[in-house]
């Protein structure tokens, strides 16, 4: 799954270097970066505003984490309906009501540094930082919508996930969930541009997209409680190592 992640915490020219002049208007970008607080660890249920990248705009955009579908009419369901997708199945998204039309239509890059992920051992949850070996930016398959109610506009978007890759699998092991280990839909370099202009008759061709990175290409490692009375929370703290002696045989192979 991905419900917990980090993203403005990168040198910005990490963004420049993996997204100026390609998708965006460099100059444009450097100046939205100017000011932007860094986000070491925000969880997608308090609904953060995400960096996307669309194939409407040259410049980054914040879409809240969570989407609303255009149709929904009932104001009071927003956030109920947002808890629910925060994520959406790769399997499942072409006739998922939530998703269907913005997989055809509106698709974006979800720009993060990193996401976390737990481990479940003996009735306790562990986090994991999870990152680009290469120190660059990951850009994950997202969709969107525009909702318009209590005369405001809200532009919102969820994350596409996959079956876990090997790295994921060791990690990614709650027991509630009940159909397997699970992990975002990282795209490499070459296929970004695809993701974003494919037509919608193209979907096979977007499927073959939805599907896990390589093994080789990321990293985990163990990092403090991120929530709880004793949590770092959204400090830097939240992306530094910390070893749990409980975990040393996974950690070991993951470090």
């Amino acid at each position: 799954m991905c419900y917990e992640a980090r993203a403005f915490t990168a040198p910005k020219i990490k963004y420049v270097e993996q997204y100026g002049e390609r998708l965006l208007d460099a100059d444009k970008l450097l100046r939205r970066l100017e000011g932007v607080t860094p986000m070491y660890y925000a969880s997608g249920f308090d609904h953060p505003d995400l960096p996307v990248i669309t194939s409407y705009s040259d410049e980054l955009q914040m879409f809240g984490w969570g989407l609303i579908p255009h149709w929904v009419n009932n104001s009071e369901g927003v956030v109920q309906i947002q808890n629910q997708t925060l994520n959406a199945r790769a399997e499942s998204i072409f006739e998922k009501p939530s998703f269907k039309d913005s997989v055809l239509k509106r698709r974006c890059l979800v720009i993060l540094d990193g996401f976390f992920e737990y481990h479940h051992k003996n009735g306790k949850a562990f986090p994991y930082h999870i990152v680009r070996k290469d120190g660059l930016p990951m850009s994950l398959a997202g969709v969107w919508d525009t909702w318009q109610g209590e005369g405001m506009e809200r532009k919102t978007v969820s994350i596409v996930t996959t079956r876990a890759n090997h790295l994921m699998t060791r990690i990614h092991n709650n027991p509630k969930t009940s159909d397997g280990p699970r992990m975002p839909v990282i795209l490499p370099r070459e296929h970004e541009t695809e993701w974003l202009r494919l037509d919608a008759d193209d979907q096979e061709e977007l499927k073959e997209l939805l599907v896990p990175m390589d093994d080789e290409l990321l990293e985990a490692y163990t990092v403090p409680r991120l929530k709880g009375k004793r949590s770092v929370g959204n400090t830097a703290a939240a992306i530094s190592k910390h070893f749990y002696p409980e975990l040393t045989t996974v950690q070991t192979g993951l470090f």
